[in-house]
């Protein structure tokens, strides 16, 4: 068996997330059904991570196993392209070793979250508009103590089958795109489910001064969700790279 790595795109406006759902389309789904249709035998797919309903992906690997060890990847690109809804796109099609692994073997994963203070037609399905002004500068303070920690458990899911709320954060900013947008890009090895939506949450309390920058670090401290401000919507929210050792691939 060969195992190759998808890198695809999608706007996560129309599924209920990456993983198959007994109640709704997911995008784990649509392209397992464009794979074994081309390949003529049921394929299943391994994604790097979750992203929740209305998440989107500028960056996604998933992982297939096939008995064909020639496919022509540029043409399978092609086809599943043409297969696969507007909302879903295929980059490329790549050849990894056996054991390699879209999720285990990820080193890193980066997301970017965006508010806008305007409101605009063109973009409600793709940033958050906030009402009022946020203090950024606090909120970058507050962002750094991330880098202090490792468990956390107050910006998880409640009552998931993880084994470890450990992450280790590379990167947690916010950065002025242009007149009314706001945009925070956190890196880290691994995320909870979740985590991203909670800690801008978290934050978004520190911009409208309700929650102080020891607050937040005790939010951390206290391990425990209920603690942690409320998640914001997930249409705002963008997985935009993962980053893989350099062995993975042939």
């Amino acid at each position: 068996m060969q195992r190759y790595f998808i890198y695809l795109a999608y706007e996560g406006t129309n599924y209920h997330g990456w993983q198959v759902q007994p109640n709704g389309v997911s995008v784990q789904e649509c392209l397992q059904k464009a794979l074994s249709t081309l390949l003529r035998v049921e394929t299943e797919v391994v994604g790097a991570g979750r992203t929740d309903a209305g998440v989107h992906a500028k960056l996604m690997v998933a992982h297939f196993d096939s008995e064909k060890e020639d496919l022509n990847l540029a043409l399978l690109t092609d086809k599943l392209n043409r297969l696969l809804p507007p909302d879903i796109s295929v980059y490329r099609v790549c050849k990894v070793h056996p054991e390699a692994h879209a999720r285990f073997d990820a080193l890193s994963r980066t997301y970017k979250y965006y508010i806008t203070s305007v409101k605009s037609p063109f973009n409600r399905h793709l940033k958050w508009r906030m009402h009022g002004s946020l203090n950024y500068e606090l909120m970058n303070e507050a962002a750094k103590i991330l880098f202090e920690y490792t468990d956390f458990t107050s910006f998880s899911k409640l009552h998931t089958d993880v084994k470890t709320n450990n992450c280790k954060i590379m990167q947690a900013e916010w950065i002025q795109e242009d007149e009314t947008t706001w945009v925070f890009t956190v890196k880290a090895d691994r995320f909870l489910r979740n985590m991203v939506r909670a800690v801008v949450g978290t934050l978004v309390e520190v911009g409208r001064g309700k929650m102080s920058i020891e607050e937040f670090r005790k939010v951390i401290e206290l391990k425990d969700r209920c603690k942690a401000g409320a998640s914001v919507p997930g249409h705002a929210l963008f997985l935009v790279d993962i980053e893989y050792p350099a062995e993975t691939f042939i």
